[in-house]
C-alpha cells in the first residue's frame, strides 16, 4: 500500500514499520563499524591498507606476490620502521586483515542502506518528505570512506606512526552523526505524532544531557588520537591533584583542549562526570512522562560507560576494555535520542 494514500494508523505502521526495522538495523551496523574501528586504531591495524580502492580493495589479496606487494608498500611508513620492524609478513598478516575487514563492513553497510531503500521507495513505503534525507545520508555515507582514507593517509607522513587527532575526530563525528540521523528518522517512522507535552524541565535536562554525552565522545577522541589514555592511569585524582600540572601549559589556549595530554584527559573526566549528573537529573526529572523508561536507560548507559572509562583507564588502555568503551558510548548516544524523541513537542513536525 503507498505511503502517500490515505491510511489509518494500524495500516500506515504495517507500512512503515519495516522501513524503520531497517533504519535500526543500520544503525547496529554502524555501532558494530565504530566498534571495529576503535579496535583497527587500538591494534596499529589502521595503517596497514596503504591504497584506497573502493571496487578492488573488496578483494583480499589472492596471491603470494600480491601479499608481498602490499607488504612492501607498508614497510614504506613510520610505523613499520619505528614500531613494527622486523615483525615480518605473518605479523603484517594479521594487522591487515582487521582493517580489511573494517572497510569490507563499510562497504557492507553501504549496500545494506542503498538496496533497501531503492526497494522501499519503488514500493512507496517511505513518506516522500523524508526520501531526500535518506538520498543525502547514503551520500554522507560514502563521504565517510572518503574521510576515513583522509584519516588514514595523515600516519604516512614523515615521523608518524599513527593517524592525526584532528582527522580521527572528524571521521568519529561524521559517523555519530549519521547514526543520530538515521536512528532519528527510524523513530521518525514509528512515532511521526508526538505524544502529551512533557514539562520543559526533562526535555531541556534531557537535551543537555545528549549535548554534554555528544561532547564527552568528541573529547574522548582526542583522549584516543593523544592516546592520553596511557598516562594519569588513577582515579580520580590525576597523579595525586584533582587538576592536573600543567593544564594550561599550550599556547595558544585552545590547543590545550585538543593536543596537551594532561588537559585532553581531564576535559574528558569531567564531561563525563557532567553528562552522568545531568542524566540524573533528567530521570529524577521526567519520572512521569512519556520519557521515563528511556531516561532510566540513559542513566544505566552512563553510568556503565562511566565504569568502563574508569576500568579502560586503570587498566592502561587494554584493548578489550577500550572496545567495550568506545560501543557502549554508542549506546549512550542511542540512550539519550530515544528519550529526546519521546519528549519532543507536539507542535513541531520532528521529522
Amino acid at each position: 500500500m503507498p505511503f502517500d494514500a490515505p491510511l489509518s494508523e494500524q495500516a500506515r505502521l504495517r507500512t512503515t514499520r519495516p522501513v524503520a526495522y531497517w533504519l535500526f538495523g543500520v544503525c547496529a551496523m554502524l555501532l558494530v563499524m565504530i566498534v571495529l574501528g576503535g579496535v583497527t586504531r587500538l591494534t596499529g591495524s589502521g595503517l596497514s591498507i596503504m591504497e584506497w580502492a573502493p571496487l578492488s580493495g573488496a578483494l583480499p589479496p589472492l596471491s603470494e606476490a600480491e601479499w608481498q606487494r602490499l607488504f612492501a608498500l607498508y614497510q614504506k611508513i613510520p610505523q613499520y620502521t619505528l614500531v613494527n620492524d622486523g615483525f615480518g609478513i605473518a605479523g603484517f598478516k594479521k594487522i591487515f586483515w582487521l582493517e580489511w575487514f573494517h572497510r569490507l563492513w563499510g562497504r557492507l553497510i553501504g549496500l545494506a542502506f542503498i538496496v533497501p531503500l531503492l526497494w522501499f521507495a519503488w514500493q512507496r513505503a517511505i513518506p516522500r518528505v523524508l526520501l531526500p534525507r535518506l538520498g543525502l545520508l547514503f551520500v554522507l555515507g560514502g563521504l565517510q570512506g572518503a574521510v576515513g582514507w583522509f584519516m588514514v593517509a595523515s600516519g604516512f607522513f614523515a615521523d608518524a606512526t599513527a593517524v592525526s587527532p584532528y582527522r580521527l575526530v572528524v571521521h568519529l563525528g561524521l559517523a555519530l552523526a549519521l547514526y543520530a540521523a538515521i536512528l532519528w528518522t527510524g523513530l521518525f517512522l514509528l512515532r511521526p505524532i508526538p505524544g502529551q507535552a512533557a514539562p520543559a524541565a526533562p526535555r531541556f535536562l534531557a537535551v543537555l544531557a545528549a549535548t554534554l554525552a555528544a561532547l564527552t565522545i568528541i573529547a574522548g577522541g582526542f583522549v584516543a588520537g593523544t592516546h592520553a589514555g596511557l598516562t594519569y592511569n588513577t582515579f580520580p585524582l590525576m597523579d595525586g591533584r584533582l587538576v592536573p600540572d600543567g593544564y594550561a601549559m599550550l599556547s595558544p589556549a585552545w590547543r590545550n583542549l585538543t593536543e596537551n595530554i594532561p588537559a585532553v584527559q581531564f576535559d574528558h573526566r569531567l564531561l563525563a562526570t557532567l553528562t552522568a549528573s545531568v542524566a540524573l537529573a533528567a530521570a529524577w526529572a521526567g519520572r512521569g512522562t512519556a520519557a521515563k523508561l528511556p531516561l532510566l536507560v540513559l542513566v544505566l548507559a552512563v553510568l556503565l560507560q562511566y565504569a568502563l572509562g574508569v576500568a579502560t583507564l586503570i587498566n592502561v588502555v587494554a584493548v578489550p576494555l577500550a572496545a567495550a568503551h568506545q560501543g557502549a558510548a554508542v549506546l549512550v548516544l542511542t540512550a539519550a535520542i530515544v528519550a529526546l524523541h519521546a519528549l519532543r513537542r507536539p507542535s513541531l513536525d520532528s521529522r
